[in-house]
């Protein structure tokens, strides 16, 4: 089976929160990784998302280093929908 992984960043105005993390992230750029697999048996090529992941600054006292944390789709787009709406 094939897959591809895709990289975009993502800015936040505001601090945020998505479901799956336990702690408000503050406003800034984020990386996020889309993992998608080929579905096979169809006349053109045509992926479907398998993952989505975010990196995001580890908690704790050492905020040089990152952590990849698994999230859904759907969850980033409320974040996305709610920093959009924010005053």
């Amino acid at each position: 089976m094939t897959t591809r992984s895709r990289r975009e960043t993502i800015t936040f105005k505001h601090p945020f929160r998505i479901k799956g993390i336990d702690r408000l992230l503050s406003a800034g750029a984020y990386e996020v990784i889309t993992d998608e697999e080929m579905i096979e048996g169809l006349s053109f090529p045509a992926f479907r998302r398998v993952a989505t992941m975010i990196m995001v600054p580890a908690a704790g006292p050492r905020s040089s280093t990152m952590e990849m944390i698994s999230i859904s789709s759907v969850a980033l787009s409320d974040a996305q929908r709610n920093d959009a709406s924010a005053a």
